[in-house]
């Protein structure tokens, strides 16, 4: 089997793997904040240390495999022994404690830093104004020599079941250090993908309500624009990590191996494929928004258009009793037997023919 099909079946089988939050502090030993710390020769799992640093010692006294710790939402107080463990440059440092970043790549050294944006779709009933859509979080990747260190910060992101999809094929895992960062970039895109086509499922429901045969009254304005600020939400944790992918692709890279660097290309082309939705949906819900609108205007037109006729057929009785409420002694048919019934049959008739006209018209 090729390396590049190797890699695709990895993050398959992370996938594909129930879903394990490693964050919660039964499954924490080492610390509040520590996810797992695992020691890997030759791929495989080795038996647990009883601290990092034990770990790291192990691994750099044997001189192969590495360390694989991971943190969540880590303190600076926290954070600051593992800095001086594994010598991270604290400018990265700082940014992993206090996150909020860009997406990036950056190279300190032998210690590649790189910060990638990741996503979860927020399942809801029904789609509201207010209703959350996309919720964001972050992952840090220190990748070095003899270890990789992956800081979380969000609700969601969980690497649990991309560890044992990586521990499924110890072959690959045995390239080091690269190929934990390239599952993390391929794991991080494909869930832009998931998100893309669940938010393209509410995009769906909005357009079908907005050109049902009622469209201006299910339609909510609000729903569009609450769309539009989650999708921009999406758009700026997927589209600036184009950049650092690139620089992962084609930039020589003292952490990532030629072999594997290569194979970033496929995540590339994911997450072009994922940028490219964003700008339809970004475009098509411009499109709603405006036909929404137009609708909106219509049917203000339409009300109008009935309210105008409704009052022109209401003027004729109106200009008729005016006229013979003046109380003049000399006024055609004033004193004549058969006037009101007469003048009642003239507006009646007068009134019918008006509405008739209207209606032939359209207007009511």
């Amino acid at each position: 089997m090729s390396m590049v099909g190797s890699l695709r079946k990895v993050a398959r089988l992370a996938r594909r793997g129930r879903p394990v939050d490693l964050s919660h502090p039964a499954r924490s030993p080492l610390g509040s904040t520590v996810v797992n710390c695992v020691i890997y020769r030759d791929g495989v799992r080795q038996q647990a240390a009883p601290s990092v640093e034990e770990s790291v010692a192990r691994v750099r006294k044997r001189g192969d495999g590495f360390v694989w710790l991971g943190l969540h939402e880590p303190t600076e107080t926290e954070f600051v022994r593992v800095a001086e463990l594994f010598g991270l440059h604290p400018l990265a440092v700082e940014d992993a404690v206090h996150a909020h970043q860009r997406p990036k790549v950056q190279q300190y050294g032998d210690v590649l830093f790189a910060v990638f944006k990741s996503v979860a779709y927020v399942e809801h009933e029904e789609l509201t104004a207010t209703s959350e859509v996309v919720d964001t979080g972050e992952i840090m990747v220190f990748a070095g020599p003899d270890f990789v260190v992956t800081v979380r910060h969000g609700r969601h992101g969980s690497l649990g079941s991309l560890r044992e999809g990586l521990e499924a094929d110890p072959r690959q895992l045995a390239k080091g250090p690269a190929v934990v960062l390239h599952s993390i970039a391929d794991h991080v895109v494909d869930d832009y993908l998931t998100v893309t086509d669940a938010v393209q499922g509410d995009i769906d429901q909005v357009e079908t309500d907005v050109f049902s045969p009622h469209g201006s009254q299910s339609a909510d304005v609000g729903r569009i624009y609450q769309l539009k600020r989650e999708l921009l939400e999406l758009k700026r944790a997927v589209v600036p990590l184009g950049r650092p992918l690139q620089v992962l692709t084609t930039e020589p890279m003292r952490s990532v191996d030629h072999e594997i660097q290569a194979y970033f290309r496929d995540v590339a082309d994911h997450l072009a494929r994922v940028i490219e939705q964003i700008t339809d949906f970004d475009a098509l819900l411009d499109s709603i928004l405006q036909a929404h609108l137009a609708q909106v205007t219509v049917k203000q037109n339409e009300d109008m258009r009935k309210i105008t006729a409704w009052a022109a057929i209401i003027a004729v009785p109106t200009m008729v009793c005016g006229v013979y409420g003046m109380n003049f002694d000399h006024m055609p048919g004033l004193h004549w037997r058969f006037g009101y019934p007469v003048a009642l049959a003239v507006i009646a008739a007068a009134c019918f023919v008006i509405h008739r006209g209207f209606k032939r018209n359209g207007w009511l």
